[in-house]
């Protein structure tokens, strides 16, 4: 990524993190937590990638999540964002944590 498109999706990631934390209100959401935001190079699309606390509800907060893709840009498009366009959003769930856990556990193990 450009050094222009890296600062968009920092800003673009503190500002979604503020609105799922703040703005939406249902209470599954509220423990998402936004990890990472990837956007394409003309700006035009963005995957935001994030994990949850509850594990057993990833499904149905993933499916939420993309169902607020409306309420959430359109609160994108209310903040002062330095950004002509606010790309289409897709939410990915993150499952690095739950690999690297997986791997430190298998490594924990062969130590032993």
């Amino acid at each position: 990524m450009r050094v222009k498109t890296e600062r968009i999706a920092s800003n673009l990631h503190r500002e979604i993190s503020d609105i799922v934390a703040n703005e939406i209100r249902d209470e599954d959401i509220k423990f998402v937590t936004v990890t990472y935001v990837k956007l394409a190079d003309d700006l035009s699309y963005a995957k935001i990638y994030f994990t949850t606390l509850i594990d057993e509800k990833k499904n149905k907060i993933w499916s939420d999540l993309n169902g607020a893709r409306g309420f959430i840009k359109n609160e994108l498009c209310k903040r002062k964002l330095k950004i002509r366009k606010i790309p289409e959003l897709e939410f990915i769930y993150d499952d690095s944590i739950e690999y690297g856990s997986k791997i430190e556990k298998i490594i924990k193990q062969l130590n032993e």
